[in-house]
This record gives structure tokens, C-alpha cells and sequence, in this order.
């Protein structure tokens, strides 16, 4: 039998294999919440919320450096007005936003924020940003990263600089400290800004996670980059190539020097524009692959070939409708699985409107089928 690691290499360079990998992303919290009413027992030694491989469920194990690429010191929260329906706040980030209580649960909320302001309101602001990122310093690792990085070079399981979430991209970051609206007016009124900024902050990567990738050989590094939604990207490819592409062909090139296997960029919607772009900057890794935003692995494969592997591709409203809907959904995966270079997840995060019971037959029956028991889909 193989070992994780190896299941996964073997997926990820298009070769044969004893099955594929089984991974998935996580839930939230809210879904917790219910699955462990419907089923305390099975969910108790979970993961929250993010799925590193849930043995119960069958799922291959994965593991993460954690590398702290987020401001240090954070911005002092700070709640500014709180009424029995809504709570107006200054979180880590430097963003005020209004929130809705109900339906909270773990800090996650069941709709979107209503951002009120940001950190970065002109131009002379982001020099006391730049302060909060200050590149390696030694808070931004673990204390035991020394021992972690030793016990790692015995792996049998993929590993991955940095959490899921934690090295958030060029146009997350600066949407994080201008806001959505200000962004898109900032690349035409303020481009020598964007220009420093996307420069910083490649820099900023490539030095923080130097001490760790000079250190010891990860699979992967996943650059959190949720820049487009259902209709397509929020800046057109002549934006991206004049401003991102030139820094994410470094931090790439940077990454590929020090033995990392692969590069994952990670983006919610339709980025299908701006994929030919991420495929010039190295990019190997593309996911979630969102049904929602009327886009497929299948659809990507015949446009893009193998150059661009594929996780997610799921479609989380199916999980909804039970079983049989369930299996019709999964038969879809079968030539993309039998080819390798894509590893089926669910879209996103699992909403709570998927019972657990319906997760589980979705688990069981895709562990059947990434074994190639495609009887089992019938």
C-alpha cells in the first residue's frame, strides 16, 4: 500500500496509482454545530474547522508549517457599537465592520459583513501598514519549528508552507487594506501605490518563508487569492498582468529554487480569464472550482490540458439533495479521476444546510470512487 505522500504524487504527475487522494476542506462552524447534534459520536474527534484528514472518514492526512504571515502586532480590536441585532467592530485586521448577531456561531457569522472602513484610506497610510509586516520575525513561527522541521523530514504525507488561509494573495491583501471599491479606482488613480504594494508584499513572502523553505522541501505553497466571483475577476487581465504578474512570477520562481513541488492559487468565482496568466507565472494548482460561478474541472482540463492540475470542483448544493443526487453528481469526475491531476472537494467550506448524514454518503461514495469502485456510483 502507499503512502500519502506518494498517493499524492502519483495524482498530482498523472500516474497510475492504488487510488487517488482523499481530501476535503473543512466546515463551518455553524455546520458543526449541527453534526454534532445529528451525530456526536462520529464528528467528536474532528478537526475544526479546516480538514487536515479525518481518519473516521477516510481522508488522506496532510500537514502545514504554520507560518504567521498576518500583521504583527495585530490591531487592537475594539467593539465601537453593539445593539441586540448588530455588532460595529474594529477587528485584527484594522477593518471596522458592521456585523449581525444571529445565527453566529464561533465567531462565524451566516452572511457576509457590512464593511464600513479600512486601514489604508490614501496613499500616505500604507507606510504605517508596511510596520505590521515586518518579514521573519521570529513570532511569525512556532516555537518547536525546529523539532516540527526534523520530524518532517520523515514525512509519509504531503506538506504545505503555511495554513490554509494564512498567505493571503496580492489582491486579497489589498482589498483587506483598501476595500473592495477603493481597489478598483486605486489601480488607475494610484498606480505608483499598487506598484509598491504589490511589490512589498511579494517580498514580504518570499523573505518570511525563507528561513522555512531553505530548510526542508514542502509539496506545496497555496497563495489564498479570492479575486473573482460569479461573473468573472474584479480587475481585468491587462490590470493583472501590469501590476500582479510580474511579482507572482518571482514569488514562483522563488518557491520552484527551493524544491517546492507545486504552487496553488486558491479563488472563489470565475478566474477563468485570468488563468492563462497564473499558467505564465508558474502556477501548477488551481481550486476551488465554484459551481455556482457556472464553472467546471472538466471544462478547465479540455481548455487548459495538464499543465494546470484541479482540486474542488464538488458542488456543494448537490450534497443537499441526498443520495442519488449525490452519486450522478459524483459519475461526473470519473475520466478526470482516472487521468489524475485533480482531486475532487467539495467547492468550498460544507454549508449546514448538508445533514451529516448526506456527507457521509458523499464521503463513502467518493472514497469508492477515487479507488476506481465505479460500480458503486450505480
Amino acid at each position: 500500500m502507499k503512502t500519502d505522500l506518494e498517493r499524492f504524487l502519483d495524482c498530482m504527475e498523472y500516474r497510475a496509482g492504488d487510488r487517488r487522494p482523499n481530501h476535503e476542506l473543512g466546515a463551518w462552524q455553524q455546520t458543526r454545530e449541527r453534526w454534532t447534534r445529528e451525530a456526536p459520536d462520529a464528528v467528536r474527534d474532528f478537526t475544526w474547522s479546516w480538514f487536515p484528514g479525518e481518519a473516521t472518514l477516510g481522508m488522506d492526512h496532510r500537514e502545514f508549517i504554520d507560518v504567521d504571515y498576518a500583521f504583527l502586532p495585530r490591531f487592537e480590536e475594539e467593539v465601537l457599537e453593539e445593539t441586540d441585532e448588530y455588532v460595529v467592530r474594529r477587528n485584527g485586521k484594522g477593518v471596522v465592520t458592521r456585523a449581525l448577531k444571529e445565527g453566529t456561531v464561533g465567531g462565524q457569522r451566516m452572511c457576509m459583513d457590512t464593511y464600513l472602513s479600512w486601514p489604508v484610506s490614501q496613499p500616505e497610510d500604507f507606510a504605517a501598514l508596511k510596520k505590521r509586516l515586518i518579514a521573519a520575525a521570529p513570532e511569525r513561527y512556532s516555537k518547536d519549528l525546529d523539532a516540527q522541521l526534523e520530524r518532517w523530514k520523515g514525512r509519509d504525507c504531503p506538506l504545505a508552507c503555511g495554513c490554509n488561509c494564512a498567505a493571503n494573495g496580492f489582491y486579497w491583501r489589498a482589498r483587506e487594506w483598501m476595500g473592495t471599491e477603493a481597489l478598483s479606482y486605486a489601480w488607475y488613480d494610484h498606480p505608483k501605490l499598487m506598484h509598491e504594494m504589490m511589490e512589498f508584499y511579494a517580498d514580504f513572502i518570499i523573505e518570511t518563508s525563507r528561513p522555512v523553505v531553505e530548510t526542508i522541501q514542502v509539496e506545496y505553497f497555496c497563495l489564498n487569492e479570492d479575486l473573482s466571483m460569479k461573473n468573472g475577476p474584479l480587475l481585468s487581465p491587462a490590470t493583472y498582468r501590469t501590476f500582479i504578474l510580474p511579482h507572482l512570477k518571482r514569488m514562483v520562481a522563488f518557491f520552484r529554487s527551493h524544491g517546492t513541488r507545486y504552487f496553488a492559487i486558491d479563488t472563489d468565482g470565475d478566474p477563468t480569464l485570468l488563468i492563462p496568466l497564473f499558467l505564465e507565472a508558474g502556477v501548477d494548482i488551481l481550486w476551488p472550482i465554484e459551481r455556482a460561478s457556472e464553472v467546471s474541472p472538466q471544462e478547465w482540463r479540455r481548455q487548459f490540458g495538464r499543465d494546470l492540475r484541479l482540486w474542488g470542483g464538488v458542488d456543494k448544493r448537490a450534497l443537499t439533495r441526498g443520495p442519488d443526487a449525490i452519486r450522478e453528481h459524483l459519475r461526473e469526475f470519473v475520466p478526470l479521476i482516472e487521468e489524475g491531476g485533480f482531486i475532487p472537494t467539495v467547492d468550498h467550506t460544507v454549508p449546514p444546510d448538508v445533514s451529516w448524514d448526506n456527507f457521509r454518503y458523499y464521503m463513502d461514495a467518493k472514497r469508492a470512487l477515487l479507488a476506481g469502485e465505479f460500480a458503486a456510483l450505480e
